[in-house]
């Protein structure tokens, strides 16, 4: 028998991601590090509006705001001369902006967020070997101490970067290449009078038109702080190779205050001084992409799956999306209650969305020598440039556990199956006096199953029908689903089916019917990750189950059996919810709590 169900090697932001989601979700797991302490350097700062979602149904939200500060938009300057500056500005229904917030300040809410759940990061402890088994994988872990520890694991996930073990010991491949150009970065103070919350790019162009100059700087909390990205002076006093920078972010020698302050003398739209300067390094630009994400019983996420140009903060978006993308398929997995497939869809889902992103940010920093300012829109508009930069577009459309779309069944607007769920507010339930948003009810770790109530299903048969979907969902779930009937604006509030479940939110304002523009009598069903599974009109009981029997096994009793239970209960109370986060992965869908 398995020492623990998962053990994730790695405690970067996307291993303690993963962690934290495994522990929600009630799955036991180990996470461990081989560094002594955490490091306290602002190496990737950009957090997109999607992850602030992620962290939002994860009950982080509110801790993660609090420690970041806005990301407005970016100022521009060619030859000193000011050019038109980009404005990240998203339309009022994304509930989150582009912020910035230091990595590791990111580790640090991680961190005590998964302590909440009573677990630690074991560190330093290193993972020396891994033998995968028919039925579990042994890991052998290396103690400070000096003891060596033969743990067996259900499963592995790799978060251990670019270098990654757990990548080389599943035989995966990691294909690529590097920029022949190197880059200096630095965490200082100026003290120039720009707009707060801007970053601002200045770049030197030659007779030709081309780059030959650059300077990035973006807003980090504090006052008038900002982390700095410069191209590396070709020869520099004492070394003998520019080959020196590594790959990534760190473990190259990085400038000193004066070599910044010259920098910025240069490139600075108006005087100004550098000081304090907490952290800098050196680094050459990689790409590479791992050919799969799973090889058998071993996972890889984050870094250890994809690298590439630092442009736009999409690295550590992109592997802690991974993280969430995976927790709750492991967890299913864990029960004995996942399809072949659940497993399988990791690979099928975030390959296409790493091998994206490299794409878009190696022909960014292709470009990156003539004088373009803000992001590449590849010929979309700028609503659109902004939606994908803020990885609002992500979509798995052809996963195997996402309804297939016949053309006549296609909605004509709202998300389509595999689009991510959007946010809304003024909903009100019976048993709040307060609005709500659409996340408040996202906020669990289960599935949740919307049925739409319009004239013609909010009594009677129709009615009938919405309640014997949510009963037949949750039986096909074993229970980890919840079910809510949206009833219509215009549906009277007091107007109500016979029966009190599904507990009922009445769409007040409307914006439910904007955000998705259901049918009456459709089911719209939403995974734990936060994206469409599946939009069924009519909403029938038999094409429900058949399509959660994609991701779940068919149930073999009336209740959910009890090997399904984790072998370790949650106690962990998310107190900035306005829904309390079910700690009992199994137990019966309770009514709405307000």
């Amino acid at each position: 028998m398995a020492d623990v169900d998962v053990l994730v090697v790695g405690a970067g932001p996307v291993g303690l991601t993963i962690a934290a989601e495994l522990r929600r979700h009630g799955v036991d797991c180990r996470i461990i590090d081989r560094l002594a302490a955490p490091e306290p350097f602002a190496k990737a700062i950009g957090i997109v509006p999607r992850t602030l979602e992620m962290w939002d149904t994860m009950g982080l939200v509110r801790e993660a705001l609090d420690a970041a500060v806005p990301h407005l938009g970016q100022l521009v300057f060619i030859n000193g001369k000011a050019a038109p500056r980009s404005e990240l500005t998203l339309p009022p229904e994304i509930p989150y902006p582009f912020t910035t917030l230091p990595q590791y300040a990111t580790e640090r809410l991680l961190t005590e967020h998964l302590a909440r759940f009573g677990t630690e990061v074991e560190r330093p402890t290193e993972l020396r070997s891994v033998e995968v088994r028919p039925d579990e994988v042994e890991a052998v872990l290396a103690h400070a101490d000096g003891r060596t520890e033969h743990l067996h694991a259900r499963y592995v996930v790799g978060c251990d970067g670019a270098h990654s073990l757990v990548r080389k010991a599943a035989g995966l491949t990691f294909e690529g290449d590097a920029f022949p150009e190197q880059y200096m970065i630095g965490d200082v103070e100026v003290d120039w009078e720009l707009p707060a919350g801007y970053s601002m790019r200045s770049v030197n162009l030659d007779a030709n038109g081309t780059m030959d100059d650059m300077l990035v700087c973006i807003p980090m909390p504090g006052v008038r702080r900002y982390w700095l990205s410069m191209l590396r002076p070709r020869t520099r006093t004492g070394d003998e190779d520019d080959s020196s920078a590594p790959d990534g972010m760190g473990g190259g020698r990085g400038p000193d205050l004066g070599q910044i302050q010259d920098v910025l003398d240069r490139l600075s739209p108006e005087p100004t001084t550098a000081s304090t300067l907490r952290w800098s390094s050196a680094f050459r630009i990689s790409h590479r992409l791992v050919n799969q994400y799973r090889n058998g019983r071993l996972f890889v996420a984050g870094d250890a799956a994809h690298i590439h140009p630092p442009i736009g903060g999409q690295g550590l978006n992109t592997g802690v999306q991974d993280a969430h993308n995976l927790a709750w398929k492991l967890a299913l997995a864990v029960r004995g209650l996942a399809t072949d497939d659940v497993l399988e869809s990791y690979h099928t889902e975030r390959h296409p969305v790493a091998q994206e992103v490299v794409n878009r940010t190696v022909r960014h920093a292709r470009t990156v020598r003539h004088a373009r300012s803000g992001l590449s829109n590849n010929g979309d508009d700028t609503e659109t440039t902004l939606r994908r930069q803020a990885q609002l577009l992500i979509a798995y459309p052809d996963s195997p556990l996402v309804q297939p779309q016949a053309a006549d069944s296609t909605p004509a607007a709202g998300p389509a199956p595999g689009d991510r769920a959007p946010d809304c507010r003024g909903l009100q339930s019976d048993l709040a006096s307060y609005p709500r948003r659409l996340f408040d009810l996202l906020r669990t770790p289960r599935h949740v199953l919307l049925l739409f109530a319009g004239p013609e299903h909010i009594s009677g048969d129709g009615a009938a029908r919405l309640e014997a979907c949510a009963a037949e969902a949750q039986h096909a779930a074993h229970g980890l689903l919840d079910a809510y009937l949206i009833t219509a604006a215009e549906v009277p509030h007091d107007a109500r089916p016979v029966g009190l479940h599904p507990p009922r939110v009445h769409d007040t304002a409307g914006e439910f019917h904007d955000a998705y523009t259901p049918r009456d009598g459709e089911a719209l069903l939403i995974r734990p990750d936060g994206y469409l599974s599946g939009r069924f009109h009519p909403a029938a009981p038999q094409h429900l189950t058949t399509h959660l029997r994609q991701t779940f096994l068919t149930p073999t009793t009336e209740t959910t059996p009890s090997h399904t239970r984790s072998r370790t209960a949650l106690t962990h109370t998310n107190q900035t919810a306005a829904r309390d986060t079910k700690t009992t992965p199994d137990s019966p869908a309770p009514a709405l709590s307000t």
